[in-house]
């Protein structure tokens, strides 16, 4: 089993010792660093290179949002960990490219779970988060996708792996990851959570 290295971000030392602990525990989840605000959070990604980011939105001198704006491509994913409740609180994180987000009260399985979830390329949005993304209404699309790419499209806004988007479509891994990147160039964007937002603002999910 590969495994999965990750930056914890907090302002509360105690929270970042409770995530560790538990975290440590997993056979599978190894936590390489910590940061305690969004300029910490660049410089230990710089350092760590961490395979995801778990990363808390309300923090002192920069909060998670401006942290996610730092950050760009395919790694790290981010998983933001709040203890806002109301979905149109981290719409601001899902918009800057977050994969996805739990509640800080959340069952420490689940928490291990979303994480494994997100480094695979799954996208976590409630379907209340989707629903406020979809209000904005489609954006603008720069160049037309094939049938197929949209097919492709709609499988990574129900985030699914290229390996899951294979098995389901019937093509190769190989020829699901060439779509994908060609998914990512015609609409302008850097990763696939920025496509799966525009996929469920284009009604395509």
């Amino acid at each position: 089993m590969a495994e999965i290295r990750v930056l914890v971000v907090d302002d509360h030392p105690v929270v970042r010792q409770g995530l560790r602990t538990f975290l440590d525990l997993q056979d599978d989840i190894t936590v390489v660093g910590e940061a305690h605000d969004s300029v910490s959070c660049l410089a230990e990604v710089a350092a760590t290179d961490p395979d995801v980011v778990l990363l808390d939105l309300r923090m002192p001198g920069g909060d998670g949002v401006e942290a996610l704006r730092g950050l760009s491509g395919e790694r790290p994913r981010v998983l933001v960990i709040t203890s806002f409740t109301d979905p149109s609180a981290v719409l601001p994180a899902v918009r800057a490219g977050a994969a996805g987000y739990v509640y800080k009260d959340v069952d420490p399985p689940a928490l291990a779970a979303a994480i494994r979830a997100v480094h695979a390329g799954h996208v976590l949005l409630h379907p209340d988060v989707a629903r406020l993304l979809s209000e904005g209404g489609p954006p603008p699309e720069a160049t037309h996708l094939t049938a197929r790419e949209r097919e492709v499209l709609a499988e990574v806004a129900r985030g699914r792996s290229n390996r899951e988007i294979a098995r389901a479509l019937g093509l190769a891994e190989k020829t699901v990851k060439t779509h994908v990147s060609a998914i990512l160039t015609k609409l302008g964007v850097q990763d696939r959570t920025q496509a799966a937002l525009y996929a469920v603002r284009s009604g395509l999910d």
